[in-house]
């Protein structure tokens, strides 16, 4: 309890401290800021006050971290969906009623109830000790998490270096139009995946990092998640594969054609990330901040040195290709480096999961080739063929616990095809 009342003051310190920084900085550059973006200083009230925006979006990650960390995922569910709603609502309000000049309302408000709400459930929790942590103490805590800070800023901003490299040089070489539809096909690859990874920090990590140091522990969840996470976005990344061009074509429009084919193989991409990212977990777990940041920077130098060669020959759809291959070569290194650290190993569930969704991932991405509207069909009854066998194993896992799994679990048996618990 001592301990965690240290890291709750310290959490909280830290972003507040940051969180001032940031606005002060934003505040006196406000005027060089405003010319910078738009060639005068006219904005530069609004761009002072975008500070108070970070000051208190800073305030809600950590009142967001600290429910995370304790599991609160039911308070934390309703933080984001809450404060996202209340802080909606308000700045559309805001901008109907004063037009351009409520701009400015619609950024400060969604933090603002952000911070409310959060406030209103991070106080549920129990009170922290009222003895204050020494400046030693404060640093022992603060350090670490600077370190594993420092590197998801270092990767994030690897990958928002690479992202630039890649689109000037498909402008340079192939055209505004070519660097639009590698735009498009990233966006939609990043976004649908985002919501896995997302599930998997908000739950998994905090499960991982409780058991971190107990390897027979930490090997038994990396293999529950690399399960659940392929029983549950297997067949959805199946089934993209087969309908992207709809789906290009309802987000964009036909003239996004070459999309299509990048989309389908980052899909196929995504297999091994998502696979990937489960037992990648790791090294953030155990706090292995340089390991991380290896990995971070990894990924982006084997796409880059996939990509190079391949873009002057192969145009715009080389970087399709050269995503998967390197997601692939990316996996292995991980599994590699995993493996010697926690002694991990793949149970035979995890493997075949892998190499079922993998397999039939590569055999709908060469048939799209050939026969994209036949494709089209086979990936949604593979996707409700692979998602049936994906519910029984995310119902495996949970056990029976809630109506809906009861359900699932008595219609299973009366198909005669019961489900064995592994809780």
């Amino acid at each position: 309890e001592a301990t965690l009342s240290r890291v709750r003051r310290v959490l909280f310190a830290a972003h507040l401290i940051h969180g001032a920084l940031a606005m002060l900085a934003v505040w006196l550059l406000r005027e060089r800021i405003a010319i910078w973006l738009f060639g005068d200083a006219v904005r530069s009230t609004e761009i002072g006050l975008i500070g108070i925006a970070i000051f208190l979006s800073l305030l809600v990650s950590a009142q967001t971290a600290l429910l995370q960390g304790l599991r609160k995922i039911g308070y934390l569910g309703r933080v984001t969906v809450i404060g996202a709603f209340v802080g909606t609502l308000a700045g559309l309000a805001a901008v109907w009623l004063q037009g351009e000049s409520g701009l400015i309302w619609f950024i400060l408000v969604q933090p603002m109830a952000a911070v409310v709400i959060a406030l209103h459930y991070t106080r549920r929790l129990p009170r922290p000790t009222a003895i204050r942590p020494t400046l030693v103490e404060t640093w022992e805590v603060w350090k670490p998490m600077a370190k594993l800070g420092t590197a998801f800023m270092l990767g994030g901003l690897a990958h928002a270096a690479t992202l630039l490299l890649v689109r000037g040089r498909i402008s340079q070489e192939l055209g505004l139009d070519a660097a639009g539809h590698f735009a498009a096909a990233w966006g939609i690859t990043m976004t649908y995946v985002g919501f896995l990874l997302t599930a998997m920090g908000t739950d998994y990590y905090p499960r991982l990092v409780e058991v971190i140091h107990d390897k027979v522990a930490a090997v038994q969840l990396m293999n529950d998640q690399a399960q659940l996470v392929l029983a549950i976005g297997g067949p959805v990344l199946l089934l993209m594969i087969g309908l992207a061009p709809w789906v290009i074509t309802v987000l964009y429009s036909d003239e996004f054609g070459p999309a299509v084919t990048l989309l389908q193989w980052q899909t196929v991409g995504n297999v091994f990330k998502i696979a990937s990212w489960a037992i990648g977990f790791s090294i953030i777990a155990s706090a292995r901040s340089k390991t991380f940041l290896l990995f971070q920077v990894n990924f982006n130098i084997l796409f880059l040195l996939m990509l190079w060669p391949m873009l002057a020959s192969f145009g715009i759809v080389a970087a399709g290709p050269a995503f998967t291959i390197a997601y692939i070569m990316h996996f292995t290194l991980l599994y590699l480096i995993v493996r010697s650290i926690f002694q991990f190993r793949f149970q035979p569930l995890s493997l075949a999961l892998l190499a079922i969704h993998a397999s039939l991932a590569f055999v709908l991405l060469g048939a799209t080739q050939f026969q994209p509207e036949f494709s089209a069909f086979a990936s949604i009854f593979l996707a409700v063929v692979t998602g049936v066998f994906g519910v029984r194993v995310v119902l495996s896992k949970i056990g029976m616990h809630g109506s809906l799994p009861i359900r699932l679990y008595e219609i299973f048996e009366r198909f005669g095809w019961p489900i064995q618990t592994s809780v």
